[in-house]
């Protein structure tokens, strides 16, 4: 190891998650000034050839994942944990103290805060509360709940979890909303689903971050004005039949796979951030929206690193390495600091393992 480089360990780098994203971010930080250890379920990753060191890390429902996790940072003197999929969120947040308590900068959002953002129910009941425009929802549980509704087009998504757009569907009446609870399993133990309103169109869709440091001090903010067409980019795309043409011809919901036009689209971002303070960000949210008559309407957001963050280091806006600057080497950020605008487009690369 290198001891001039800073060591960073980056969880579950596989699988196209955001793990490969704060890997990718962080690769292009000057001067190659980390060491990267990274780690993944599964041997054969090509992203480990992007590390210094590669490792193999169980799932993290694996009760021996922490023991395991430790004993990688106490090896390689780790500085910075940063988690790549979100049990691993949710197991950092629990072993908190335990990390932190080995001086390893861990970049989480509060318990209370990665809570409430993966509940997309309470989610959307703060965002009411706080007096955001939220899309109109409820959450059903049985096929009388689910009769009452009568404003379609709707989204139709778990209440719980469902991160990178996993099991969301359109329903344009009640047919389709009726067959999409049998498909779903509405009738299962755990069957309960939040029916969003759809609003906008494709045009209006935007993937936003809002950057705070450990502190909660407001640092910068970033928007894609997601460009949805292709099999990459959108999961569902069905002919609008309700009659709205407000809509647009087609209703679309985007994958968890976005790019686009990235930049600061004041207008939008200052919307984004008056949320990210208001439920008390701390380091990275990442907030889904449409923007609509001059509203930010959110449908959902994610208390951690984006999809999208090496699309946004591409342009100067590299959000791991700005925490790690700002709290580990104890650098000076500046404040809405510039960085690059345009147009970052996203496709299939092939790679050969041995």
């Amino acid at each position: 190891m290198n001891s001039e480089r800073l060591p960073i360990l980056i969880t579950a780098i596989g699988g196209g998650g955001h793990g490969e994203q704060i890997l990718k971010a962080l690769r292009l930080a000057e001067n190659g000034r980390y060491f990267i250890v990274g780690a993944d379920a599964q041997r054969n990753s090509y992203q480990a050839t992007f590390v210094d060191e590669f490792l193999t890390l169980p799932f993290a429902s694996d009760p021996a994942y922490m023991s395991k996790l430790l004993q990688i940072c106490e090896k390689y003197r780790i500085k910075a944990l940063f988690h790549g999929c979100e049990p691993e969120l949710k197991l950092f947040s629990k072993n908190r103290a335990e990390i932190e308590g080995r001086e390893i900068f861990l970049p989480i959002n509060s318990e209370e805060v990665i809570d409430l953002c993966m509940d997309k129910q309470a989610t959307n009941q703060r965002l009411t509360k706080m007096g955001f425009l939220a899309p109109k929802y409820c959450v059903v549980r049985n096929r009388e709940e689910i009769g009452q509704i009568d404003w379609f087009p709707v989204v139709v998504k778990p209440s719980v979890g469902g991160g990178g757009s996993a099991n969301v569907y359109i329903a344009q009446d009640q047919t389709e909303l009726l067959g999409l609870a049998n498909y779903l399993g509405l009738d299962t133990i755990a069957g309960s689903f939040v029916i969003q309103e759809y609003v906008g169109t494709p045009g209006d869709e935007y993937t936003v971050g809002v950057l705070h440091d450990m502190d909660g001090n407001y640092i910068n903010s970033i928007a894609v004005h997601r460009q949805l067409s292709g099999q990459l980019n959108v999961r569902q795309s069905v002919t609008n039949c309700t009659g709205r043409a407000e809509l647009g011809n087609r209703l679309v919901i985007s994958s968890g796979v976005s790019h686009g036009y990235v930049g600061r689209f004041e207008e939008i971002t200052k919307q984004c951030a008056e949320i990210a303070a208001a439920i008390g960000v701390r380091g990275a949210v990442n907030i889904q929206c449409r923007f609509v008559n001059g509203k930010v309407r959110v449908f959902e957001i994610n208390p951690r690193f984006s999809g999208t963050t090496s699309l946004r280091a591409m342009m100067g806006y590299n959000e791991p390495d700005v925490l790690i600057r700002r709290h580990v080497l104890g650098e000076k950020i500046d404040v809405d600091f510039s960085y690059e605008e345009g147009q970052v487009l996203r496709g299939l690369v092939e790679y050969r393992t041995r």
